[in-house]
């Protein structure tokens, strides 16, 4: 084998020649490190940012660009001179979220330009990346990624294998069938890009101080108030966690715990010496996830490394300076060390062959240097940055899943506005910490899931796929009854939610195995359930809803909850309001229901990943000496949603009591016996549209109560039903969900949800201000509903979400949300349509009559389809579908 001949011929020495020298960079920033050991250390500042790699250094230089200067910057060894040091220096704008693609063109243009600021060289080359497509699939993958690209003025391409070779003669292209160019990715040297930026830091003020280690954070009353650290103690307003790797060690040391869920994994790459003819420091990046392999030029030779299938986890014991100490030698003697080699091999062997079998000119050429550079990983691929929920002023960025250099500078910017401004410039809910939980920060967990994290990177990611470990963490008291016959089972904010039921006489290997862009094999199972949820009854556990119980004792009490929320909640007792909780600018911070028990008493619902971010949201706005009660209550209830048209009849048949719309109106609440089991919350609401009812049931009852509704629903033609015939039903309908459709930019003018708020309820809430501006001025976007009209449901890719939209052939936003509507026989998107001036490119109005004048494209994976843009009412949706069947029909009695 040829990747066997290669490692016979490796010289296993240590190399002549060293990494990159950084004197020259490291001298611009002496005057303030190491030069003056004796300067002391300041005893307080307004900001201490703990960790002087490039993620550190970029919070450093942004935040002393928006106008802070009172800043000190503690490293624990020298600066640069950890993980950054050691990054491949990729930065690659061709990523699978919108959000980390801004993130990494910003990076690129900044890098771009540092060392004109800076004087410091920082070995930024515009090299472009090609990604590499060895099957249709893969391919299929790049074209989702280019259209986003495309519609951010990122050039992008998709290109033959031909064109492939012509870019690059030394890739073998023999079983390739198409890749995606990016012309303007580039490499960097990380370490000196971090030098740079602290560099400019130091000039406008901020304070820089290596071989000083952070202790622990020092907090009174939920609010950061110093550092602790092994040259004394220093008072400060803002604490920011870039510590890497280590970051979730320093977030557990200090006086109350801060979460921040990531780990450690060992990650390796090669370095060659010169090919024969050396490549050209222009010589794009190669990116062949199939073959799980990268591959730069470095030095006239290659960088090449990957993401290998049996990962290795470390540190997880905590942080150890023995182990640290020989990973470092490991850095520097692996040469000499017949173990490191053995290890390497039985890791990297496919990547090795993955390598020779792209660039088979490699076979004789002699491997220079492994490097061993540890990466932090988190639960979902995605970095980490913004406020503890738990500690105002105690802020993170970390977990870069070995993307940091491409993140950092975006990354920096955005952390560096949250702080000075209370919010960044785009919404970075995805990267939020407060989207995790401390379940999720377990030590088991964090070691299992990387395992499966890290190969992940490179996986071919079809729509709706789902991670695999860390499962069954947390389940509703149905779980195994469900289980058992037929759920399969998604995972949200570590709550098992059921997808759907696989029938009996389903081959559910083959469900579970095939995964795809284009119609999936779950079609005509949720087709049954979204059937049944129309004509008959189903049941859908919703244990994992966000649920909290909020007492007002007093009438101060009950006014700041008018203020925290923007509709009217002085409704009579038992009824429900649906409202939200805004933020100064208008936009959604939490989107609930409110159902009112007693005079004092309320019952909130949110989203699921709401849990976190919602309380701590209340928690900072309740005043301390506020006699409001809060009580999270989500473990404490079972949810089951009970939907269709017999619904009434099921539950009238088990209460004795009256359940038709007479008798029990549309967003009423009340307590009931159901079965044997009393104080069952009954609320007439079911998230959909449809007719029927949300049971909130105390967890002792939730068999017995469960029992029953199926057990009397049969003559009825009750089912079960999941989490994907809920999505068909509301987006059909035209219903946004929080986290999907609606976020913090989002306001309710925004997307039709006005008689959600009340602007004349007699007092004022946080973001009316804003909503008042905007009702005068108008929206610059708007949520409307797409129907897909020449899209071939069993032909043609599918919509997913993130796929632009085109009003008479401009773009005009992306997708939010994205379903097959089994009702109307067609595509369904959501999304919001901007108004640009094609000339300035600045926002305009968008109102009802531009957005019925115009016609629509959606894109997917570069294939646009006419669409339909629709601002009905709820109610009138479904008049297209009847409208579409009369035409059909006349047609067809003409003919």
């Amino acid at each position: 084998m040829m990747f066997f001949r290669l490692l016979c011929d490796i010289q296993w020495r240590r190399a002549s020649q060293r990494w990159p020298n950084r004197s020259q960079s490291r001298h611009n920033i002496t005057s303030v490190t190491e030069s003056q050991p004796s300067v002391p250390l300041p005893t307080q500042a307004q900001v201490v940012i703990c960790g002087g790699g490039i993620m550190g250094t970029s919070v450093a230089y942004h935040l002393s660009k928006l106008g802070w200067k009172d800043i000190l910057l503690l490293e624990q060894g020298r600066l640069a001179a950890g993980s950054t040091r050691f990054c491949a220096g990729i930065v690659s704008s061709a990523r699978h979220f919108t959000l980390e693609q801004k993130m990494a063109d910003y990076s690129n243009k900044l890098y771009q330009q540092l060392e004109q600021e800076t004087g410091i060289q920082t070995g930024y080359i515009r090299t472009g990346s090609i990604f590499l497509a060895q099957t249709q699939n893969r391919l299929i993958s790049l074209k989702r990624i280019n259209s986003r690209l495309s519609v951010m003025g990122i050039p992008s391409e998709i290109i033959s294998p031909k064109r492939v070779a012509e870019l690059y003669p030394l890739i073998s292209i023999h079983d390739l069938v198409g890749a995606m160019h990016v012309p303007e990715d580039a490499v960097v040297s990380s370490s000196d890009i971090a030098l740079a930026l602290a560099s400019a830091a130091s000039q406008k003020g901020v304070q820089i101080r290596d071989r000083t280690s952070v202790i622990h954070v020092m907090v009174k009353k939920g609010h950061v108030t110093g550092v602790e650290t092994d040259k004394g103690n220093i008072e400060c307003q803002y604490f920011v966690n870039c510590a890497g790797q280590w970051a979730y060690e320093l977030g557990l040391s200090n006086e109350e715990p801060v979460s921040i869920p990531l780990h450690a994994c060992e990650h390796f790459y090669l370095l060659t010496r010169p090919l024969e003819t050396p490549l050209q420091s222009s010589t794009p990046t190669i990116v062949d996830s199939d073959g799980r392999i990268y591959i730069r030029n470095w030095q006239g030779g290659i960088l090449s490394g990957g993401f290998e299938k049996n990962p290795k986890p470390i540190f997880t014991e905590g942080k150890n300076q023995l182990d640290i100490q020989n990973l470092h030698e490991d850095w520097d003697h692996f040469g000499e060390d017949y173990i490191f080699f053995v290890f390497f091999f039985s890791c990297s062997e496919p990547l090795l062959s993955s390598l020779l079998r792209r660039m088979p000119a490699l076979e004789a050429l002699e491997i220079m240097k492994l490097v061993n550079c540890p990466e932090s990983f988190t639960p979902d691929m995605r970095c980490v940055m913004g406020e503890s929920p738990t500690v105002q002023g105690y802020f993170v960025l970390a977990g870069m899943n070995s993307a940091g250099t491409s993140f950092a500078g975006g990354a920096g910017k955005f952390l560096a506005e949250w702080m000075v401004h209370g919010y960044p410039s785009e919404n970075v809910w995805d990267l939020d910490l407060k989207r995790f939980g401390a379940l999720q920060s377990s030590r088991t967990f964090l070691r299992h899931r990387v395992m499966e994290v890290m190969p992940l990177l490179y996986d071919l990611k079809v729509p709706r796929w789902d991670f695999q470990t860390g499962r069954q963490l947390r389940t509703s008291p149905l779980y195994d009854r469900l289980d058992a016959q037929g759920a399969r089972w998604m995972e949200k904010h570590g709550f098992e939610r059921p997808k759907y039921f696989v029938p009996p006489d389903k081959d559910l290997l083959a469900l579970e195995q095939s995964k795809t862009f284009y119609k999936p094999d779950w079609f005509d199972i949720v087709e049954s359930e979204v059937k049944c949820c129309k004509e008959a009854v189903t049941v859908i556990d919703m244990s994992s809803f966000t649920k909290f119980e909020i007492v007002s004792p007093g009438e101060e009490d009950f006014e700041l909850l008018q203020y925290l929320f923007s509709n009217d909640l002085d409704v009579p007792v038992g009824h429900i309001v649906h409202t939200g909780m805004l933020n100064e600018g208008g936009g959604y911070e939490n989107d609930c229901s409110i159902a009112r028990l007693s005079k004092s008493s309320f019952f909130m619902i949110s989203p699921t990943d709401q849990q976190v971010h919602c309380w701590a949201w209340l928690k900072k706005h309740m005043p301390e000496n506020s006699n409001l009660l809060l009580e999270d209550v989500t473990w404490k209830y079972t949810a089951l949603n009970l939907i269709g048209p017999r619904a009434m009849d099921v539950l009238s048949e088990l209460s004795y009591a009256p359940m038709s719309p007479d008798h029990f109106p549309s967003l009423f609440c009340k307590e009931m016996s159901v079965g044997y089991a009393n104080g069952i919350r009954v609320m007439s609401m079911t998230h959909t549209g449809e007719p029927g009812f949300m049971l909130y049931i105390p967890i002792e009852y939730a068999l017995h109560v469960y029992n029953e509704l199926m057990s009397v629903g049969q003559k009825y033609g009750i089912r079960n039903a999941g989490y994907y015939a809920l999505r068909s039903l509301r987006i059909e309908k035209f219903f946004a969900f929080w986290g999907q459709d609606l976020n913090t930019f989002t306001t309710p003018l925004e997307c039709g949800r006005e008689f959600r708020v009340k602007l004349d309820k007699g007092m004022d809430f946080i973001g009316r201000e804003a909503l008042l501006q905007q009702r005068q001025n108008g929206v610059y976007k708007r949520f409307t509903m797409f129907i897909l009209e020449d899209h071939d449901t069993d032909l043609d890719l599918w919509p997913w979400w993130g796929e632009p939209i085109y009003r008479n052939g401009q773009y005009v936003g992306m997708t939010t949300s994205s379903a097959y509507s089994y009702t109307l026989e067609r595509h369904v998107c959501l999304g919001f349509v901007h108004n640009f001036n094609p000339e300035t490119g600045e926002k305009l109005v968008v109102t009802p009559d531009f957005i019925n004048r115009g016609e629509y494209e959606i894109d997917i994976a570069g294939q646009r389809f006419q669409a339909k843009a629709k601002l009905y009412p709820f109610s009138s949706l479904f008049t297209y579908k009847r409208r579409k069947d009369e035409i059909e029909m006349s047609d067809f009695q003409g003919k």
